[in-house]
């Protein structure tokens, strides 16, 4: 439930069991300037030069698991680690989880990338969702690093969406670093989970090179991460964590010339700076004032411009670079055409990048006006013609790789909105009304595939069911009524 405290005073925070609380906080304009002091005073032993890092001092990584296994408090607890403050309006608890629906549904929504110094290293951390209706976010970010942790539940075990991230991860011939997190639980079997872990990644296709992974045991909310099982050994800091990403992600692998140019990851919007793109530097370096283009799939040029500003996040923090080199994430402004799968890059790069394909969506629904008896009796709701509701779905789809928007074939005055579950799009829908939307929907109807000869193909997804026996007919059952195939 969302809620009743002001903005200023009060949210949704998840603590133990994703169980909502309310607490008091500093507001937000005190929060940054608070943050910021923070990050000044935090000059720790192996501190990095942002502005001259090379990329043999460089670790792109990924966090990525299934859902509350626990990815954000883990970064917490790296930044915390690195005498990054975490303070935020929760305490301290999931800094990257910035969204006020990350907030209260205890889920992140968007994938995030922040960045900390260890012994003399810099660490670029991307935060991604764990929902299999988020999974756009974990393929686009695979792109930008060389390397994931991969964050498994010492009670659960691997589920379906550690899987599915995995299997992405290894297809870009990624070894994974394996946390098992949460092994303080009394519940916990480690050993167990342990050989889950290796068998899927062998049903995955593993090469023997990426079976040679290695494991560190963790417990993200108690702050500690060990090379060892053994109750005894010590656990005082997530130090073995940090020298296990540093020892076992390579560094990144840059284009050999000296042009820059890099393909935008992420975009956002800024009051002052306009289109902010993010990415990762594939070669070359970039400074303030360059002059750049964007460059579509295709090659085509299609807008020019200077660098106005070179940004990267440390923390939850901004920080103001006057260059970046190859390897590196950083946000950018000053192209205001670019979106996500462009290529900026210098005047002289003539061929665009690759960029990654994404997984098409699953579900549609059918976003148009109210036309109900009840349209226009909410004074809250001030955007209400299809020409707002068509300009907000269609920003939405530059900016969120798993969703796509068309003009609606069946209803005038309205637009599909595919995506890859029913959770994103009431997430869409609950930010649209948030923001003063009225609108109506209908309900979601299943993409279908079309094959080689035309025909349609029927979508099928993979079941795994746990019960006890008692209850297994029943299941059997329910799932036969749905033309479901027993395989085990």
């Amino acid at each position: 439930a969302p809620s009743l405290a002001p903005r200023s005073l009060g949210r949704m925070s998840a603590v133990a069991g994703r169980a909502p609380a309310l607490a008091l906080r500093q507001p937000r304009t005190q929060r940054a300037s608070f943050l910021n002091r923070m990050v000044a005073a935090s000059a720790t032993e192996g501190e990095v030069d942002y502005d001259t890092v090379t990329a043999s001092k460089i670790r792109n990584v990924a966090i990525i698991a299934h859902v509350d296994h626990g990815k954000t408090t883990l970064v917490d607890k790296l930044l915390d680690e690195a005498a990054i403050s975490i303070s935020n309006d929760d305490g301290g608890d999931r800094l990257m989880d910035s969204g006020d629906l990350e907030r209260e549904r205890g889920i992140t929504i968007m994938s995030k990338v922040t960045s900390m110094s260890w012994k003399d290293t810099k660490l670029n951390i991307v935060d991604t969702p764990g929902h299999a209706d988020f999974g756009g976010e974990v393929e686009r970010v695979m792109s930008i690093v060389d390397g994931v942790c991969l964050l498994v539940d010492a009670t659960e075990g691997p589920m379906a969406q550690t899987k599915f991230v995995l299997m992405k991860a290894l297809a870009r011939g990624i070894k994974p670093l394996v946390v098992i997190n949460k092994v303080d639980r009394d519940t916990s079997r480690v050993d167990e989970v342990e050989g889950e872990v290796f068998d899927l990644m062998v049903n995955l296709g593993a090469t023997d090179e990426q079976l040679d992974y290695t494991t560190i045991y963790a417990s993200g909310r108690n702050g500690w991460a060990s090379k060892s099982s053994d109750p005894n050994a010590p656990r005082e800091n997530m130090g073995d964590l940090l020298d296990a990403v540093i020892e076992n992600i390579p560094a990144p692998k840059v284009l050999d010339r000296s042009s820059f140019s890099m393909v935008v990851t992420m975009i956002e919007g800024d009051a002052f700076l306009g289109r902010v793109c993010t990415g990762r530097i594939a070669s070359g370096s970039v400074k303030l004032g360059d002059t750049v283009q964007a460059l579509d799939n295709d090659g085509k040029k299609v807008d020019s411009g200077r660098i106005t500003k070179i940004m990267c996040r440390r923390g939850a923090v901004k920080m103001d670079l006057k260059v970046a080199s190859a390897g590196d994430i950083i946000q950018v402004a000053g192209i205001g055409k670019a979106t996500v799968g462009f290529t900026i890059a210098s005047p002289d790069v003539t061929e665009a990048l690759p960029a990654d394909k994404i997984d098409p969506p699953t579900l549609v629904m059918t976003f148009c006006p109210n036309d109900s008896p009840l349209a226009g009796k909410d004074k809250a709701s001030t955007k209400i013609t299809s020409q707002m509701i068509a300009k907000r779905l269609f920003d939405e789809a530059e900016t969120n790789v798993g969703i796509k928007v068309s003009a609606s074939t069946e209803r005038s005055e309205a637009y599909d909105v595919m995506g890859r579950g029913e959770l994103q799009l009431g997430i869409l829908v609950e930010n649209m009304r948030r923001e003063g939307f009225e609108l109506g929907v209908c309900p979601p109807k299943v993409l279908y595939q079309k094959a080689a000869d035309g025909s349609r193909l029927e979508p099928i997804e993979e079941v795994v069911v746990e019960v006890d026996d008692e209850f297994t007919g029943a299941v059997i059952n329910k799932l036969s009524e749905r033309k479901g195939v027993m395989t085990d």
